[in-house]
């Protein structure tokens, strides 16, 4: 468990330092991820559509391999979501209030996406306000590593079980890996949020008002 803490640590340490270097570099691997995850998700599910219903056959670990897609999309966008302000909100108190108070709101709320994520990550820390809990993302992950367990369904091809040595099933530890790493991007992200938006770079973590944004950008696209 230390060392995936060390590791996760490096990792964001390194993604800060790349980001002030190559800020498009670090956006293009983000949008490139997201694209290559979205594709294999849709390309996975239309092609066992089609064998299914036309052939009646099918690749038996498609199910369990599109649901795990589908939390690395999730897992890996709400960081990305963050970055490019899309969360959707409401934002009608913050609205109401005189603007130096709606921007102490907004730190705060963003500081309770740091204080959610690095709970799900390791809830031990809360032990030191006599809270009894433990556990997270990342112990879990570290049991599943040590134990080596596989997947239900999903299962190496037959040479590269023969190649490597491989065990049949894929393990878990390699699905559930985006758990501990998606957590860490999302409170690194809105850390990230919370130091903006105190410094005037940004007013909410959220993106209430996309819709009149799109209508605003696109006036001009469709003429009569």
């Amino acid at each position: 468990m230390t060392q995936m803490v060390v590791t996760i640590a490096v990792l964001i340490g390194a993604l800060f330092l790349i980001e002030r270097r190559w800020p498009n570099a670090i956006t293009r691997f983000e949008e490139g991820t997201l694209a290559v995850l979205m594709a294999a998700l849709t390309l996975v599910t239309f092609t066992q559509v089609v064998m299914r219903y036309g052939f009646t056959s099918g690749w038996g670990g498609a199910l369990e391999f599109t649901r795990i897609l589908f939390a690395w999309l999730i897992l890996f966008g709400m960081s990305y979501a963050i970055k490019i302000n899309s969360h959707l909100g409401v934002d009608i108190a913050l609205n109401m209030l005189p603007a130096r108070l709606s921007r102490i709101m907004a730190v705060v709320a963003a500081l309770i996406c740091v204080f959610y994520a690095v709970t799900l990550l390791s809830a031990d820390w809360l032990q030191v306000f006599g809270i009894d809990a433990k556990g997270g993302a990342i112990d879990y992950w570290a049991k599943m590593f040590k134990i080596g367990i596989g997947l239900d369904d999903l299962r190496y091809p037959q040479w590269a079980q023969n190649s490597f040595g491989l065990q049949e099933r894929v393990q878990r530890w390699i699905a559930y890996l985006i758990l501990p790493i998606g957590l860490a991007l999302f409170a690194y992200r809105s850390l990230e949020a919370a130091i903006n938006i105190a410094l005037g770079k940004r007013q909410y973590i959220i993106a209430s008002h996309e819709a009149e944004d799109l209508v605003a950008e696109n006036k001009d696209a469709v003429k009569d």
